[in-house]
């Protein structure tokens, strides 16, 4: 094959990216390509988040250009710009990694519909989780909804190999790169004043400091919020900055590591559950009939961190200033906002 297009989403990492290893193995040229989607960024483009992305675009860049390669940017409707850029090159396949909202569900029907009107190949490949969704299933459905009967087929399933970052990368002569937007243009607005650095070295940076010296203690003491005791590898996971199968091999291997591979299980759990059921993210998964209340007020008050409970306030001023929060706290302000203030659980999904 001459060339092929790998489609970064949620994976902007060059080690165990199976997308980019599957390219490059079967491909002369390849182009790595970001789409700035106008409607995700309309929707999810606030400035903590985006600077993140950035950050991690940036460094994913670096690393393709170490490579030979580069980064390919592009902003419009994501399957029109990666079909455009297909047509350019005379691509003859793209591959993307698996992903489950909505809106990446969506996303993949839509090019895979776009490539077989063009007789392109499209290759979607694991990259997300540990074990992919929708590989483990109960008898007689399509989903676990529970998690220990899910938790010990989990342990217990092979898991795919890992893919070492290539070592060459060859992109199509001619080919306009483009540019990453500047911040305000992405999302303007004040961003929180210790947002960690997002991509792929700060994320292993940071991962081989909590293996060093955290992961052994996480059972002790991941629950004890003064302790800052967890990894704070959550951002890196949810943008692909580090793969999660890595960091259950890496951390497996530590002893005292088994409750934090528990908790990458948990988040596999989750995602396998967002994959059956995508609605999940703006509709009750069991509704119970909530009938919410309406207090603008209250909901001012938990977002400022001001409703006069000193650990509720200290979680929602902590992700503030840092946008993090411990996972302790996140349960605790989630909790406080629909159980104690009867507010929709979707105005705090918003917030956060």
């Amino acid at each position: 094959m001459q060339i092929a297009i790998v489609l970064f989403t949620r994976d902007l990492r060059v080690h165990d990216q199976p997308a980019l290893a599957a390219a490059v193995e079967t491909a002369e040229h390849v182009v790595p390509l970001f789409v700035f989607d106008p409607g995700v960024l309309e929707r999810f483009g606030v400035p903590n988040r985006a600077a993140f992305l950035l950050d991690a675009l940036r460094n994913l860049a670096r690393s393709l250009r170490e490579r030979g390669g580069g980064l390919v940017v592009r902003e419009g409707e994501v399957v029109v710009e990666t079909m455009r850029i297909a047509a350019e090159t005379g691509a003859a396949a793209i591959f993307v990694s698996e992903d489950v909202s909505a809106y990446a569900q969506a996303r993949e029907q839509r090019l895979r519909h776009a490539c077989e009107e063009q007789r392109i190949e499209l290759r979607v490949l694991p990259g997300i989780t540990v074990v992919p969704p929708g590989d483990l299933a109960p008898a007689g459905a399509d989903h676990y909804r529970v998690f220990t009967p899910y938790w010990r087929q989990w342990r217990s399933t092979p898991r795919r190999r890992l893919e070492p970052a290539p070592s060459k990368i060859v992109l199509p002569s001619g080919l306009r790169k483009g540019r990453l937007p500047a911040l305000v243009d992405l999302a303007p607005g004040p961003r929180s004043t210790d947002l960690p650095r997002g991509g792929e070295s700060e994320g292993r940076r940071r991962l081989v400091g909590f293996l060093e010296n955290g992961v052994s203690e996480y059972g002790r003491l991941h629950d004890d919020l003064p302790a800052d005791a967890t990894s704070r590898l959550s951002p890196y996971l949810h943008f692909g900055c580090l793969s999660a199968l890595e960091i259950a091999e890496r951390a497996g291997r530590r002893a005292g590591s088994g409750s934090f591979v528990r908790q990458l299980c948990w988040r596999d759990f989750y995602t396998q559950l967002l994959a059956a059921r995508p609605e999940t993210s703006r509709d009750d998964y069991r509704d119970r009939s909530d009938r919410w209340r309406d207090d603008e007020a209250a909901l001012v008050a938990w977002k400022a961190g001001r409703t006069g409970y000193p650990i509720v306030d200290a979680g929602m001023r902590q992700l503030s200033r840092e946008g993090y929060m411990h996972n302790r706290a996140r349960l605790l302000v989630a909790s406080f906002l629909t159980k104690d203030l009867y507010l929709d659980w979707r105005l705090g999904a918003a917030h956060f």
